[in-house]
């Protein structure tokens, strides 16, 4: 099963967070910016559970 790589961030819609970008993400894949999760002291607004870095993917050539 392979992670749901969202491409916005939840809290503010704007930034665009590709599978190379840095997000943060909770166990349940809620996905933020680096700003925002830094904003919402690496806590989930909607699970309350840790935000983590996001595993990033390769990006074809």
């Amino acid at each position: 099963m392979a992670l749901e790589m969202r491409d916005r961030c939840e809290r503010c819609t704007t930034a665009a967070l590709p599978p190379g970008a840095p997000a943060l993400i909770c166990s349940y894949e809620c996905t933020f910016c680096v700003p925002c999760g830094a904003e919402m002291l690496g806590v989930c607004p909607n699970c309350g559970g840790e935000l983590v870095a996001r595993p990033r993917r390769a990006v074809p050539d």
